[in-house]
Protein backbone atom coordinates (compact mmCIF):
# COMPACT_ATOMS: atom_id res chain seq x y z
CA UNK A 1 0.00 0.00 0.00
CA UNK A 2 2.99 2.46 0.90
CA UNK A 3 3.90 1.84 -2.78
CA UNK A 4 0.69 3.01 -3.72
CA UNK A 5 1.14 6.42 -2.36
CA UNK A 6 4.18 7.12 -4.50
CA UNK A 7 3.09 7.60 -7.55
CA UNK A 8 4.69 9.50 -10.61
CA UNK A 9 2.99 12.85 -11.08
CA UNK A 10 2.48 11.56 -14.98
CA UNK A 11 0.76 7.91 -13.14
CA UNK A 12 -1.21 10.70 -10.47
CA UNK A 13 -2.81 13.12 -13.32
CA UNK A 14 -4.09 9.92 -15.05
CA UNK A 15 -5.45 8.01 -12.20
CA UNK A 16 -7.51 11.45 -11.37
CA UNK A 17 -8.68 11.47 -15.04
CA UNK A 18 -9.48 7.61 -14.43
CA UNK A 19 -11.43 8.24 -11.36
CA UNK A 20 -13.80 11.69 -12.30
CA UNK A 21 -13.82 9.90 -16.06
CA UNK A 22 -15.64 6.72 -13.91
CA UNK A 23 -17.39 9.21 -11.66
CA UNK A 24 -19.27 10.71 -14.62
CA UNK A 25 -19.90 7.93 -16.30
CA UNK A 26 -20.08 5.53 -14.36
CA UNK A 27 -18.54 3.06 -16.85
CA UNK A 28 -14.56 1.35 -16.59
CA UNK A 29 -11.97 3.36 -18.63
CA UNK A 30 -10.04 2.75 -21.44
CA UNK A 31 -6.54 4.05 -22.46
CA UNK A 32 -8.27 5.70 -25.37
CA UNK A 33 -10.63 7.60 -23.47
CA UNK A 34 -7.66 8.79 -21.20
CA UNK A 35 -5.80 9.56 -24.38
CA UNK A 36 -8.23 12.23 -25.69
CA UNK A 37 -9.22 14.10 -22.48
CA UNK A 38 -5.73 14.54 -22.43
CA UNK A 39 -5.51 15.58 -25.61
CA UNK A 40 -8.11 17.81 -24.75
CA UNK A 41 -6.38 19.28 -21.91
CA UNK A 42 -3.33 20.09 -23.99
CA UNK A 43 -1.20 17.74 -22.80
CA UNK A 44 -1.48 14.90 -25.32
CA UNK A 45 -0.40 11.32 -24.31
CA UNK A 46 -0.09 7.83 -26.72
CA UNK A 47 -3.21 5.63 -25.74
CA UNK A 48 0.06 3.02 -25.54
CA UNK A 49 2.09 4.88 -22.79
CA UNK A 50 -1.35 5.09 -21.01
CA UNK A 51 -1.83 1.85 -20.82
CA UNK A 52 1.29 1.13 -19.57
CA UNK A 53 1.11 3.17 -16.85
CA UNK A 54 -2.27 1.82 -16.35
CA UNK A 55 -0.68 -1.73 -15.71
CA UNK A 56 1.34 0.08 -13.24
CA UNK A 57 -1.49 1.58 -11.41
CA UNK A 58 -3.04 -1.76 -10.97
CA UNK A 59 -0.41 -3.36 -9.76
CA UNK A 60 -0.18 -0.62 -7.28
CA UNK A 61 -3.73 -1.64 -6.11
CA UNK A 62 -5.02 1.58 -7.07
CA UNK A 63 -7.05 0.00 -10.42
CA UNK A 64 -8.70 -3.09 -10.95
CA UNK A 65 -10.05 -4.59 -14.54
CA UNK A 66 -14.10 -5.92 -14.24
CA UNK A 67 -13.92 -9.46 -16.01
CA UNK A 68 -16.21 -8.20 -18.51
CA UNK A 69 -14.13 -5.35 -19.83
CA UNK A 70 -11.14 -3.60 -21.17
CA UNK A 71 -11.43 -0.85 -19.46
CA UNK A 72 -10.06 -0.16 -15.76
CA UNK A 73 -12.41 1.31 -12.51
CA UNK A 74 -10.76 3.11 -9.34
CA UNK A 75 -10.30 0.65 -6.55
CA UNK A 76 -11.23 1.92 -2.69
CA UNK A 77 -7.29 3.12 -2.42
CA UNK A 78 -7.73 5.53 -5.53
CA UNK A 79 -10.54 6.81 -3.99
CA UNK A 80 -8.97 7.92 -0.54
CA UNK A 81 -5.90 9.31 -2.87
CA UNK A 82 -8.25 11.35 -4.47
CA UNK A 83 -9.85 12.20 -1.37
CA UNK A 84 -6.28 13.21 0.29
CA UNK A 85 -5.48 15.28 -3.27
CA UNK A 86 -8.40 17.53 -2.93
CA UNK A 87 -8.52 17.88 0.93
CA UNK A 88 -4.58 18.89 0.69
CA UNK A 89 -5.06 20.87 -2.54
CA UNK A 90 -2.24 18.25 -4.52
CA UNK A 91 -4.88 18.07 -6.91
CA UNK A 92 -3.40 17.78 -10.71
CA UNK A 93 -4.91 21.19 -12.00
CA UNK A 94 -3.44 23.02 -9.49
CA UNK A 95 -6.18 23.16 -6.65
CA UNK A 96 -9.46 21.96 -5.31
CA UNK A 97 -12.27 24.42 -6.88
CA UNK A 98 -14.30 26.48 -4.51
CA UNK A 99 -18.21 25.85 -3.84
CA UNK A 100 -19.20 28.33 -6.67
CA UNK A 101 -20.90 31.45 -6.08
CA UNK A 102 -23.94 29.66 -7.44
CA UNK A 103 -24.06 27.22 -5.18
CA UNK A 104 -23.40 29.52 -1.75
CA UNK A 105 -26.44 31.27 -3.08
CA UNK A 106 -28.72 28.35 -3.54
CA UNK A 107 -27.64 27.34 -0.12
CA UNK A 108 -27.82 30.66 1.52
CA UNK A 109 -31.66 30.84 -0.10
CA UNK A 110 -33.21 27.88 0.96
CA UNK A 111 -32.26 28.98 5.04
CA UNK A 112 -34.35 32.02 4.37
CA UNK A 113 -37.30 32.23 6.84
CA UNK A 114 -35.67 28.77 9.02
CA UNK A 115 -35.10 29.32 12.31
CA UNK A 116 -33.97 27.07 15.22
CA UNK A 117 -31.88 23.94 15.65
CA UNK A 118 -34.52 21.53 14.50
CA UNK A 119 -35.70 23.39 11.76
CA UNK A 120 -32.35 24.41 10.24
CA UNK A 121 -31.03 20.90 10.89
CA UNK A 122 -34.37 19.65 8.52
CA UNK A 123 -33.37 21.86 5.92
CA UNK A 124 -29.71 21.04 5.77
CA UNK A 125 -30.52 17.40 5.00
CA UNK A 126 -32.50 18.61 2.42
CA UNK A 127 -29.89 20.92 0.69
CA UNK A 128 -27.34 18.03 1.29
CA UNK A 129 -29.23 15.60 -0.72
CA UNK A 130 -30.60 18.28 -2.92
CA UNK A 131 -26.78 19.51 -4.16
CA UNK A 132 -25.21 15.84 -4.31
CA UNK A 133 -25.67 12.06 -5.46
CA UNK A 134 -26.62 10.86 -2.42
CA UNK A 135 -28.67 11.27 0.90
CA UNK A 136 -28.92 14.35 3.16
CA UNK A 137 -28.28 13.53 6.89
CA UNK A 138 -28.46 15.55 9.42
CA UNK A 139 -28.73 14.61 13.31
CA UNK A 140 -28.64 16.81 16.23
CA UNK A 141 -26.57 17.05 19.12
CA UNK A 142 -27.76 13.96 21.84
CA UNK A 143 -28.80 16.46 24.79
CA UNK A 144 -28.79 14.33 27.90
CA UNK A 145 -28.86 16.92 30.11
CA UNK A 146 -31.58 19.30 28.57
CA UNK A 147 -34.05 20.53 30.89
CA UNK A 148 -37.56 21.40 30.26
CA UNK A 149 -38.73 25.01 29.68
CA UNK A 150 -42.11 24.41 28.92
CA UNK A 151 -44.86 21.76 27.66
CA UNK A 152 -48.12 23.08 26.18
CA UNK A 153 -51.22 20.06 25.12
CA UNK A 154 -53.92 20.94 22.65
CA UNK A 155 -57.14 18.79 22.04
CA UNK A 156 -56.92 17.99 18.03
CA UNK A 157 -59.93 15.44 18.51
CA UNK A 158 -61.80 12.95 20.73
CA UNK A 159 -58.55 10.95 22.33
CA UNK A 160 -56.13 12.70 19.87
CA UNK A 161 -53.74 15.33 21.80
CA UNK A 162 -51.19 17.92 20.45
CA UNK A 163 -48.15 17.75 22.71
CA UNK A 164 -45.67 20.42 22.09
CA UNK A 165 -42.59 20.19 24.36
CA UNK A 166 -39.86 22.75 24.67
CA UNK A 167 -36.55 22.34 26.00
CA UNK A 168 -34.18 24.86 27.76
CA UNK A 169 -31.66 24.84 24.30
CA UNK A 170 -34.65 25.76 22.58
CA UNK A 171 -35.10 21.90 20.29
CA UNK A 172 -39.00 21.95 20.36
CA UNK A 173 -40.81 18.47 19.96
CA UNK A 174 -44.07 17.94 18.91
CA UNK A 175 -46.09 14.99 18.26
CA UNK A 176 -49.72 14.06 18.57
CA UNK A 177 -50.52 11.60 20.63
CA UNK A 178 -53.48 8.87 20.84
CA UNK A 179 -54.50 8.38 24.24
CA UNK A 180 -56.75 5.44 25.75
CA UNK A 181 -59.58 7.78 26.92
CA UNK A 182 -60.50 11.72 26.18
CA UNK A 183 -59.32 14.72 28.08
CA UNK A 184 -61.31 17.98 28.38
CA UNK A 185 -59.77 21.24 27.34
CA UNK A 186 -59.67 22.06 31.73
CA UNK A 187 -58.04 18.70 32.35
CA UNK A 188 -55.61 19.26 29.44
CA UNK A 189 -54.99 23.21 30.48
CA UNK A 190 -54.56 21.39 34.53
CA UNK A 191 -51.94 18.58 33.55
CA UNK A 192 -49.66 21.38 31.87
CA UNK A 193 -49.73 23.74 34.69
CA UNK A 194 -48.96 20.98 36.67
CA UNK A 195 -45.79 20.24 34.19
CA UNK A 196 -44.88 24.07 34.20
CA UNK A 197 -44.76 24.22 37.46
CA UNK A 198 -43.16 21.47 39.22
CA UNK A 199 -40.64 20.54 36.66
CA UNK A 200 -39.73 23.38 34.77
CA UNK A 201 -35.56 23.05 34.89
CA UNK A 202 -35.83 19.44 35.08
CA UNK A 203 -34.36 16.54 32.59
CA UNK A 204 -36.70 14.63 31.07
CA UNK A 205 -35.41 11.30 32.39
CA UNK A 206 -36.36 13.20 35.94
CA UNK A 207 -39.54 14.37 35.00
CA UNK A 208 -40.75 10.50 34.04
CA UNK A 209 -39.11 9.11 37.16
CA UNK A 210 -40.80 11.85 39.58
CA UNK A 211 -44.21 11.72 37.78
CA UNK A 212 -43.81 7.74 37.91
CA UNK A 213 -43.02 7.88 41.70
CA UNK A 214 -45.98 10.23 43.06
CA UNK A 215 -48.66 8.16 40.98
CA UNK A 216 -47.19 5.11 43.27
CA UNK A 217 -47.22 7.30 46.72
CA UNK A 218 -51.24 8.91 46.13
CA UNK A 219 -54.17 7.29 46.48
CA UNK A 220 -56.27 10.03 46.74
CA UNK A 221 -58.32 12.79 44.06
CA UNK A 222 -54.98 14.04 43.31
CA UNK A 223 -54.26 10.22 41.77
CA UNK A 224 -56.59 10.80 38.78
CA UNK A 225 -54.44 14.34 37.70
CA UNK A 226 -51.43 12.73 38.58
CA UNK A 227 -52.80 9.70 35.94
CA UNK A 228 -53.21 12.12 33.20
CA UNK A 229 -50.15 13.85 33.91
CA UNK A 230 -48.53 10.49 33.20
CA UNK A 231 -49.91 8.85 30.48
CA UNK A 232 -49.58 12.60 28.28
CA UNK A 233 -45.85 12.87 29.30
CA UNK A 234 -44.56 9.50 28.64
CA UNK A 235 -46.56 9.68 25.25
CA UNK A 236 -44.84 13.04 24.45
CA UNK A 237 -41.26 12.00 25.17
CA UNK A 238 -40.85 8.04 24.38
CA UNK A 239 -40.08 8.93 21.16
CA UNK A 240 -38.03 11.99 20.97
CA UNK A 241 -36.39 11.90 24.33
CA UNK A 242 -32.95 12.47 25.06
CA UNK A 243 -31.06 8.98 24.43
CA UNK A 244 -32.32 9.37 20.76
CA UNK A 245 -31.90 13.21 18.96
CA UNK A 246 -33.63 13.95 16.40
CA UNK A 247 -32.62 12.60 12.88
CA UNK A 248 -33.27 14.41 9.54
CA UNK A 249 -33.25 12.33 6.11
CA UNK A 250 -33.59 13.22 2.78
CA UNK A 251 -32.88 11.86 -0.26
CA UNK A 252 -32.98 8.53 -0.47
CA UNK A 253 -34.08 8.10 -4.05
CA UNK A 254 -30.57 9.28 -5.06
CA UNK A 255 -29.68 5.64 -4.13
CA UNK A 256 -32.36 3.77 -5.49
CA UNK A 257 -31.33 5.30 -8.84
CA UNK A 258 -27.69 4.54 -8.70
CA UNK A 259 -26.95 0.83 -9.94
CA UNK A 260 -27.43 -1.40 -7.29
CA UNK A 261 -29.41 -5.23 -6.63
CA UNK A 262 -32.15 -5.59 -5.09
CA UNK A 263 -31.29 -7.06 -2.07
CA UNK A 264 -28.27 -4.71 -1.48
CA UNK A 265 -30.63 -1.65 -2.29
CA UNK A 266 -32.97 -3.53 0.57
CA UNK A 267 -30.42 -3.60 3.48
CA UNK A 268 -29.10 0.04 2.39
CA UNK A 269 -32.85 1.51 2.99
CA UNK A 270 -33.48 -0.70 6.46
CA UNK A 271 -29.89 0.53 7.24
CA UNK A 272 -31.33 4.26 6.70
CA UNK A 273 -34.43 4.18 8.02
CA UNK A 274 -33.06 3.19 10.81
CA UNK A 275 -32.11 6.22 12.39
CA UNK A 276 -30.74 5.09 15.56
CA UNK A 277 -28.38 3.12 13.19
CA UNK A 278 -27.21 6.36 11.31
CA UNK A 279 -27.14 8.06 14.78
CA UNK A 280 -24.24 5.19 15.77
CA UNK A 281 -22.78 5.48 12.49
CA UNK A 282 -21.80 9.19 12.92
CA UNK A 283 -21.05 9.12 16.22
CA UNK A 284 -18.50 6.51 15.46
CA UNK A 285 -16.84 8.34 12.69
CA UNK A 286 -17.20 12.12 13.47
CA UNK A 287 -16.15 14.05 16.58
CA UNK A 288 -17.38 17.15 17.63
CA UNK A 289 -14.04 18.98 17.85
CA UNK A 290 -12.69 18.09 14.73
CA UNK A 291 -12.62 21.12 12.30
CA UNK A 292 -12.85 20.32 9.01
CA UNK A 293 -14.75 17.96 6.46
CA UNK A 294 -14.00 13.50 7.03
CA UNK A 295 -14.55 11.18 3.87
CA UNK A 296 -15.08 7.99 5.27
CA UNK A 297 -14.75 5.06 2.65
CA UNK A 298 -14.44 1.73 5.57
CA UNK A 299 -18.26 2.09 6.94
CA UNK A 300 -19.12 -1.58 6.66
CA UNK A 301 -16.64 -1.71 9.90
CA UNK A 302 -19.60 -0.15 11.83
CA UNK A 303 -22.44 -1.29 9.56
CA UNK A 304 -22.38 -4.25 7.07
CA UNK A 305 -25.43 -3.37 5.37
CA UNK A 306 -23.62 0.15 4.03
CA UNK A 307 -20.92 -1.69 2.14
CA UNK A 308 -20.25 0.24 -0.63
CA UNK A 309 -20.71 3.50 0.47
CA UNK A 310 -18.91 6.46 1.12
CA UNK A 311 -19.67 9.63 4.26
CA UNK A 312 -18.67 12.94 4.18
CA UNK A 313 -19.73 14.65 7.23
CA UNK A 314 -18.72 17.18 9.35
CA UNK A 315 -19.51 18.89 12.72
CA UNK A 316 -22.25 21.67 12.78
CA UNK A 317 -21.12 24.30 15.42
CA UNK A 318 -22.65 27.67 16.62
CA UNK A 319 -21.24 29.96 19.06
CA UNK A 320 -18.19 27.47 19.73
CA UNK A 321 -20.36 24.28 20.36
CA UNK A 322 -21.85 21.41 18.43
CA UNK A 323 -25.58 21.37 17.48
CA UNK A 324 -25.09 18.13 15.46
CA UNK A 325 -23.65 16.56 12.63
CA UNK A 326 -24.32 17.14 9.46
CA UNK A 327 -23.13 14.78 6.11
CA UNK A 328 -24.02 12.60 3.19
CA UNK A 329 -23.47 9.03 2.37
CA UNK A 330 -23.66 7.81 -1.29
CA UNK A 331 -21.65 6.03 -3.73
CA UNK A 332 -18.36 5.59 -4.52
CA UNK A 333 -19.33 7.53 -7.82
CA UNK A 334 -20.40 10.72 -5.57
CA UNK A 335 -19.26 14.06 -6.49
CA UNK A 336 -16.61 14.34 -4.18
CA UNK A 337 -15.36 17.78 -4.75
CA UNK A 338 -18.71 19.57 -4.50
CA UNK A 339 -19.97 17.59 -1.75
CA UNK A 340 -16.94 18.25 0.27
CA UNK A 341 -16.94 21.75 -0.17
CA UNK A 342 -21.06 21.97 0.59
CA UNK A 343 -20.82 20.02 3.65
CA UNK A 344 -17.66 22.03 4.78
CA UNK A 345 -19.89 25.40 4.00
CA UNK A 346 -23.00 25.02 5.61
CA UNK A 347 -21.11 23.97 8.63
CA UNK A 348 -19.29 26.99 8.64
CA UNK A 349 -22.00 29.30 8.16
CA UNK A 350 -24.03 27.55 10.99
CA UNK A 351 -23.77 30.37 13.24
CA UNK A 352 -24.71 32.71 10.53
CA UNK A 353 -27.99 30.85 9.82
CA UNK A 354 -28.94 29.64 13.29
CA UNK A 355 -30.34 32.39 15.86
CA UNK A 356 -28.42 32.03 19.25
CA UNK A 357 -31.92 31.58 20.41
CA UNK A 358 -32.61 28.64 18.32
Amino acid sequence: MADAWRITARQRAILTAIIESYIETGEPVGSGTIARLRIQEGSGMSPATIRNEMVELAEAGLLEQPHTSAGRIPTAMAFRMYVEQLSSGAHPRGGARRLTAQSRRQIDSSFVGVAGTQAVLERTSHVLAMLSSGVGVAVATAAEGDLLEHVHFSRLAPASILAVVVTKSGVVRDRVLALDRDLSLVELETASNFLNEHFRGWSIEQVRSELAKLVDRERSEYQQLLNSVQQLWVKAVRETDASMPPVYVEGVANLVSANTDGERLREMLAALEAKQRLVDLLNAYIDARQQSVRVIFDLEEQAPEMAGLVLIAAPARMAGESRGTIGVIGSKRMDYENTMNAVSYLSRVFDRIVPASG
